[in-house]
């Protein structure tokens, strides 16, 4: 089944291109099916690459995905054109308006990890959305930034800031292996990373009702899961396009930022070669069992989730 997106968002022919089945909201309207509704609240600056990476995710499951896409009511996007974010985005403040209830939502990360949370410019607002998603959402999905927010706002776990990036493809563990979000996962097997900060696996394992499921000798805990809340947190990025992390890479190196290779990225570790997308059968595991676990177990009528 497909994911339902505006003919117009420019996630609907890129994901097409790449066979992925999308749906107009005229032609969906027409099939006799509640469509899980998964809403993006999307902090990046890139708002069109980040929508695609996480569409096409959530898009290749079974299941009529009804995608929406939400930004913070008064911050303004910088790097995405202001009809774009018009057209498309929804502020926090009209969804709460309305009352609308979601089956799912992501919460993306954020290129500000080196602010303590209360200088974010937006805290106040983005607390009020974590709050709300334990009346109005059935399952949250934070990522890096956002997942790192989350965890901060329900148990007060903080982060710390790193000496040197995290930045490149590093080798995971599955620590978890019967949990239902990793179903089909292997052992071992690589994530993107991308941050100058980190969670630490000792003060997740302090805070009550947290556990960890993925997890990294080099850059530590990666996926953990919180039951009470109905969340999952991920510091890493497995919706990470091949050459997300060239473009980054790319981009410091042109600015003169110091940066490092990227670290088992591309072959040989060698820029000039392209680089590996060992990844990408992992993060559709994990955003399609995401996706089942949502549908095995989110109210038929959404007017009962939280409730």
């Amino acid at each position: 089944m497909p994911i339902t997106l505006p003919q117009n968002l420019p996630a609907f022919d890129v994901l097409s291109r790449e066979g992925v089945m999308v749906m107009s909201p005229e032609r969906a309207s027409a099939q006799e099916i509640r469509p899980l509704r998964i809403a993006l609240l999307n902090l990046m600056p890139k708002k069109i690459q980040t929508e695609n990476q996480f569409a096409r995710l959530i898009g290749a499951t079974p299941l009529q995905i009804d995608f929406q896409l939400i930004r913070m009511s008064e911050h303004q996007a910088k790097n995405t054109a202001a009809d774009h974010m018009e057209t498309f985005y929804r502020p926090f403040s009209d969804v709460t308006a309305t009352g609308e209830k979601f089956d799912g939502l992501i919460i993306t990360g954020a290129p500000i990890e080196h602010l303590p949370f209360e200088d974010v410019t937006y805290w106040d607002e983005l607390q009020r959305v974590m709050d709300w998603t334990q009346t109005h959402v059935h399952s949250t999905f934070g990522v890096c930034w956002g997942g790192m927010a989350m965890i901060y706002h329900f148990h007060g776990v903080d982060k710390h800031i790193l000496p040197h990036k995290a930045f490149g493809a590093f080798r995971h563990r599955n620590v978890a292996p019967t949990s239902p979000y990793l179903r089909g996962f292997s052992d071992d097997f690589v994530i993107p990373v991308s941050r100058w900060t980190e969670m630490r696996q000792g003060e997740i394992d302090a805070a009550a009702g947290l556990r960890t499921l993925l997890a990294s000798e080099e850059v530590g805990p990666c996926l953990v899961e919180d039951e009470g809340h109905r969340a999952l947190y991920i510091f890493n990025h497995f919706e990470y396009d091949s050459d997300t992390l060239k473009q980054e890479y790319d981009r410091d190196i042109a600015n003169g930022t110091p940066i490092n290779v990227p670290l088992n990225y591309y072959e040989g570790d060698d820029p000039a070669r392209a680089p590996l997308n060992r990844w990408r059968s992992h993060a559709h595991l994990l955003y399609g069992n995401w996706i089942n676990e949502i549908y095995q177990t989110t109210p038929y009528d959404l007017d009962k989730i939280g409730i």
